[in-house]
């Protein structure tokens, strides 16, 4: 619920024209390349998690394993509902594959698991990002070419130097008042960034017309096939514990917002990938407890709280 609320909030502020949309960009990039990847080292450093090899690699695996089977399931559910090429089938694919990794993961892995858990969630978004701007890009625009240069960002520099710093074994003596101001910058990003996430929503809600075929078809892709096959990956696939504990929050989650982002970038259709965002986000409101609750029982977990 303090997600939702957020968002809902974020909303509320755009309708009365407090959070305007002239400040979304400078908001985004202040979180992008400063407040989130504070955070995450924050969150990182020290995190004795990341001292095993296997599970670092397995986590970055699995998120990339995870939204590739997604976008699998999103294209073949297009084809089914009659998108064809030209229509936005490949935008709808990868909309309904690729859950909401972060904003919203993030502060419930934190509420659920602790700071072990979200410490590894950021080396699992690696291969997220991979996913999204390799596959994804090739999908969406249906061409070879992949931006790399888009995977050289703030958060992701920020994992790479946690994970740098883990290796050489100095990442728990980075302590003191640089630590501490750290801690203090990136506190902030997530409450921010799931506001501004809520504000978009409310921006994409009142601008584009729903179909019920995408409406429907996205939220059984990404809040019932999606979350079936991630449970049953973190049931079957040997690995740590907090990989368990973040694949039950990401079977959870609600479609990205990137996606949107990509069809806009590569000549998709971002009013497919709107529909699939804004329809996923109000329907996980429902679906999200049940969905974490089954998971915790089935995989026979224990949250820090009930």
């Amino acid at each position: 619920m303090p997600v939702y609320l957020l968002m809902a909030g974020g909303a509320l502020l755009r309708k009365a024209n407090i959070l305007k949309r002239e400040h979304d960009i400078g908001v985004m990039q202040m979180i992008f390349s400063v407040m989130l990847p504070c955070y995450i080292l924050d969150r990182t450093l020290g995190a004795e998690v990341l001292h095993d090899i296997r599970t670092v690699v397995t986590g970055a695996g699995l998120g990339f394993f995870i939204i590739i089977v997604g976008i699998a399931l999103g294209y073949l559910a297009g084809k089914l509902i009659g998108l064809e090429r030209g229509q936005g089938r490949r935008t709808f694919a990868v909309a309904s594959g690729c859950q909401n990794f972060g904003f919203t993961a993030v502060p419930v892995v934190e509420i659920l698991w602790g700071g072990s858990a979200v410490a590894l969630l950021f080396v699992h978004n690696l291969g997220v990002e991979v996913a999204m701007w390799s596959v994804g890009v090739m999908l969406v625009s249906g061409s070879n070419g992949i931006p790399w240069r888009c995977l050289i960002n703030g958060p992701i520099i920020a994992v790479a130097i946690s994970l740098a710093l883990v290796s050489l074994q100095i990442d728990d003596q980075m302590t003191g008042s640089v630590r501490d101001s750290i801690s203090m910058i990136g506190i902030g990003a997530f409450p921010l960034a799931i506001m501004m996430t809520g504000a978009m929503i409310m921006d994409l809600a009142v601008a584009e017309k729903p179909s019920l075929k995408i409406v429907v078809a996205s939220c059984v892709v990404r809040l019932a096939l999606a979350p079936a096959l991630i449970i049953l990956s973190a049931r079957f696939i040997p690995m740590a514990l907090e990989l368990k504990q973040i694949l039950v929050v990401q079977a959870a989650m609600p479609a990205a917002l990137g996606p949107i982002l990509l069809a806009r970038m590569y000549q998709g259709r971002p009013a497919v990938a709107v529909q699939v965002v804004v329809a996923t986000t109000v329907v996980s409101i429902f679906t999200l407890p049940y969905i974490i609750t089954y998971g915790i029982r089935y995989l026979e977990l224990t949250p820090l709280s009930p």
